[in-house]
Formats: structure tokens, C-alpha cells, sequence
């Protein structure tokens, strides 16, 4: 196998608190595999939605053309679905009907069998008062930082 692919969305852990982490599985063509493997994705602006059947999906990831694809090629940004446990999925689809909370995508990434992952998490959407609380919080981590490296 290739290199670790292991593609993030560094937005949603800044814009939303999490709650609860799962791993999916995807349902892809192999030139979509075969992008992914090139790390010729993102899903940074994707986010995930249950349809009327009650399955799974992501929306708005965006895998890029393979460059060796021919007229059997993919579309860059359709939807789609996610394997989950039948338990997980009733959880999940329960949890968002109810409580307003949303799925996101944090990681795609290749597991040590080549199978494509995806690692979601159940989200609520922060408010700007929290997201700048984040910022100083970072900010202070990081001057604290400079100060215990200049006493060494």
C-alpha cells in the first residue's frame, strides 16, 4: 500500500462541539478509491443527512476526477452513502430528529485492510461567544508554550 492517507476537517472541531465519534464505512466506485488514495479529497464544507429509508449519506465531499478515468469517471460532489449499524444508525437518526444536533465529517482516512473510513461525529454548532473562547484558549496554550521553552 501507498503512504497514510489521512484527510481532515480542521473547520469542524472549531465550529462545532463534539459529542460522540463513529466510524462509517462508504460506499465508493473504484476511481473514487483510487483518488482517495492519491489524498485527492476534501470534506471540509460536507456534512451528513439521513434520507426518507432512514440511510446515511454524505453530502458535498468532493473527490477529485482520476486522471487515468475514462468516460466511467465519477462526479466530483455527489452524495454518498455511509454503513453503519442498523443500532448506530437509529441512535444517530434519533439524536438529530430530536435534538437539532448535526453529523459531521471529521477524517477520511484508508484502514490497514485498504477499506476507506470515514470518522463522523455527532455535533452541535457553536456559538460565536464559544468560538472565541477556543481562540484564547489556543493562544494562551501557545504563550505558555514559548515561556516554558525559553526557561529550558
Amino acid at each position: 500500500m501507498q503512504k497514510n492517507i489521512n484527510i481532515q476537517n480542521k473547520k469542524a472541531r472549531f465550529q462545532y462541539e463534539i459529542l460522540e465519534t463513529y466510524t462509517a464505512g462508504i460506499v465508493l466506485t473504484g476511481t473514487e478509491i483510487k483518488s482517495i488514495r492519491m489524498s485527492k479529497a476534501s470534506i471540509a464544507e460536507s456534512f451528513c443527512e439521513f434520507n426518507e429509508r432512514g440511510e446515511l449519506f454524505v453530502v458535498n465531499m468532493y473527490i477529485e476526477e482520476y486522471m487515468y478515468g475514462t468516460h466511467y469517471n465519477h462526479k466530483p460532489r455527489s452524495t454518498r452513502k455511509l454503513l453503519l449499524n442498523k443500532k448506530e444508525l437509529r441512535s444517530l437518526h434519533k439524536n438529530v430528529k430530536n435534538s437539532g444536533l448535526t453529523i459531521v465529517p471529521l477524517r477520511l482516512f484508508i484502514n490497514e485492510k485498504g477499506l476507506a473510513k470515514l470518522s463522523i461525529a455527532l455535533a452541535k454548532g457553536k456559538k460565536m461567544h464559544d468560538k472565541r473562547e477556543t481562540i484564547k484558549d489556543r493562544d494562551n496554550k501557545r504563550d505558555l508554550d514559548r515561556v516554558k521553552k525559553s526557561f529550558r
